[in-house]
């Protein structure tokens, strides 16, 4: 058994010096920053490939769908703009007949996201990459159920924020400090042991912007409509756009 330990330990030693002579080191990595601007010559071919498809493209996207007669930003009120009033009331306009059709049941109310209003709209003629400029995320129309409670934490939750979140369906007064003093739900007062169909987005129910209120809802209904194309939609249908600042959401 010695003998045997002996020989292997001679012959590791042998394959080791032999070994000495062939060390492998690792190869030098160099990084290099490579700016993708203007300054990279285009590809003529690839150009010349992707030409007719851009051409189809930009066609599809500068195609007018409505005109407005008023320029639209969402910094043009306290509580409600024109432009968060259009975003909430398109969305019962265009998911409530799915919603009905499916469930049985009507939207009650919209809330949106003050900050998921990613551009203005011009005075002027409006286009399909208006709608992209307004809502450039993939966000989906969701319908939560909420209990009388999360109704009650929504709107604790509009009390701090102090921000033109863009509703719909619901009409919310406030005093000067910011607190809830009237709300009503479809024309009646707010009830708290009524529940609630309150559509809004997917983002948002997940608690993005901070809206836990919407997470575990009683029931979560899927609409299966993205809210861009609810935009885009709804551009098609009206020919001009009407809406405006009004008292859905106000301080008195």
């Amino acid at each position: 058994m010695k003998k045997t330990r002996l020989s292997l330990f001679l012959l590791l030693s042998v394959i080791l010096l032999s070994c000495k002579g062939n060390e492998v080191k690792p190869s030098e990595i160099k990084g290099q920053r490579i700016a993708i601007d203007e300054k990279i010559e285009p590809d003529a071919e690839i150009e010349e490939f992707v030409a007719p498809f851009k051409e189809h493209l930009n066609k599809t996207l500068d195609s007018t769908l409505a005109y407005n007669p008023n320029d639209m930003v969402k910094s043009d009120g306290d509580l409600n703009t024109a432009i968060g009033n259009l975003m909430a009331d398109l969305v019962i306009e265009q998911a409530n007949p799915i919603f009905k059709s499916r469930t049985g049941n009507e939207i009650d109310m919209v809330l949106l996201n003050h900050g998921g209003i990613r551009a203005g709209l011009n005075k002027g003629n409006i286009s399909t990459r208006s709608a992209y400029a307004l809502m450039p995320f993939e966000n989906e129309i969701v319908v939560a159920e909420l209990s009388g409670e999360k109704i009650k934490e929504m709107l604790t939750y509009l009390e701090r924020a102090k921000t033109a979140h863009p509703v719909s369906g619901i009409q919310i007064e406030m005093d000067q400090d910011y607190k809830v003093t009237s709300a009503k739900i479809n024309g009646e007062d707010f009830d708290e042991d009524k529940t609630y169909f309150v559509a809004t987005s997917d983002y948002l129910q997940q608690g993005g912007d901070n809206m836990n209120f919407f997470k575990d809802p009683i029931q979560l209904y899927k609409v299966d409509y993205k809210l861009r194309n609810a935009i885009i939609d709804y551009f098609k249908k009206v020919d001009t756009l009407t809406v405006e600042k009004d008292n859905r959401f106000i301080r008195k």
